[in-house]
């Protein structure tokens, strides 16, 4: 007679739980291991969480009834756990946004947890017509990968055309006009000095566009395209309330080492990401747009990057002629021989001549790049 096989133990007897605290420990560590307690003996199997970009100052993220178990604060994080009967609610909130997670005896219990502790807590403000909703990805040391959302000011296109030298506001017009039905090419590079206005043009593009396209900036590109788990949840994942077939536009800033001639040598692999996901196997079937900006010279960029059908748009961002900057200016008083950039426009407006402007900086041009 064969022998039985024994019957399986429960997840909880196999898991036995342990913590293990020593000085480099924070409260909030501590509550966040409290927290998992129950999840992690089966007690409460079910969990469910979100993530709240904005939330209103006086929301407690608390469900009624909810006691208070453990709370912690500190410099840059709160964390508060509580409970309720068959349930158990962590809330961890930074600055303005917050993730709350409910662990429950049941599925259907966590959801209603998290419905009830939600409710009403997200802060959004009165959409203003001048505004376009802008998302913002970096890699956090706690969460990975992680998605923002902020309301920018932008100016029409005509508002904002003066501002350009002739020939870019030509081609910026065509650009401003593309639709989904007209997109060839999925990369958009514009190069140029730095203070020549490019990230404006971007965020007057983010406007032109938003009935169609959600504009994403990418605040560590440099990490983005030499880590395949990072790059992976931006290319394939679904970004929370973009509409099925909706485009993306994902912006780059001031990527000069990425895709200078020289690229293939000193970033390693990056640069071929950034092409497969323009026109390779990982941008197919997904409605991508990458958006770059530079301040190096077209001769110095890759002919890979600029090769003919890659580009959606390639624009050079140059200074406003003497001409131009005068006409912009209503004077001819401090304005160089050579023009003017838009930077240096805008503080001769203040009353600062060109001449006593610091170095450009990348990382201090400002609105103006």
């Amino acid at each position: 007679m064969a022998d039985t096989p024994p019957a399986p133990s429960a997840p909880q007897r196999s898991l036995p739980i342990r913590l293990n605290l020593d000085d480099s420990d924070s409260p909030s560590d501590v509550v966040d291991a409290l927290f998992l307690g129950r999840f992690a003996t089966g007690e409460q199997p079910h969990a469910h969480s979100t993530t709240l970009d904005r939330v209103k100052p006086e929301a407690t993220l608390l469900p009624a009834g909810a006691r208070v178990l453990r709370a912690s604060k500190d410099d840059d994080r709160s964390a508060l756990l509580a409970e309720g009967e068959g349930w158990t609610l962590l809330v961890s909130r930074w600055n303005r946004g917050a993730d709350v997670t409910v662990t429950a005896t049941d599925e259907e219990l966590a959801k209603r947890i998290l419905g009830e502790a939600t409710d009403g807590a997200k802060d959004e403000p009165e959409p203003q017509p001048e505004n376009v909703t802008m998302g913002f990805w970096h890699m956090s040391p706690r969460r990975g990968p992680h998605r923002t959302t902020r309301q920018i000011s932008a100016g029409t296109w005509e508002e904002v055309r003066p501002h350009y030298a002739a020939p870019v506001a030509e081609s910026m017009d065509r650009l401003m006009k593309v639709t989904p039905d007209s997109v060839a090419g999925r990369l958009l590079l514009l190069h140029g000095p730095p203070g020549t206005g490019k990230t404006s043009a971007l965020r007057t593009l983010a406007r032109s566009w938003r009935d169609w396209c959600q504009v994403d900036c990418v605040l560590d590109p440099e990490r983005l395209f030499n880590d395949v788990g990072y790059l992976m949840d931006i290319a394939i994942g679904e970004d929370e309330g973009t509409a099925k077939g909706r485009w993306r536009l994902l912006l780059l800033e001031d990527c000069d080492e990425l895709i200078r001639g020289e690229a293939k040598h000193t970033a390693g692999q990056a640069l071929s990401r950034l092409l497969n996901l323009t026109d390779g196997l990982l941008g197919q079937g997904r409605n991508v747009l990458v958006g770059v900006t530079t301040n190096e010279d077209l001769e110095r960029l890759h002919p890979a990057v600029v090769r003919p059908g890659r580009c959606l748009a390639r624009i050079e961002v140059g200074p406003l002629s003497r001409a131009e900057s005068v006409a912009w200016l209503g004077r001819e008083e401090g304005v160089p021989r050579e023009g003017a950039t838009l930077a240096e426009l805008f503080a001769l407006r203040r009353g600062t001549p060109p001449a006593d402007l610091p170095e450009p900086r990348a990382a201090g041009a400002g609105l103006y790049l």
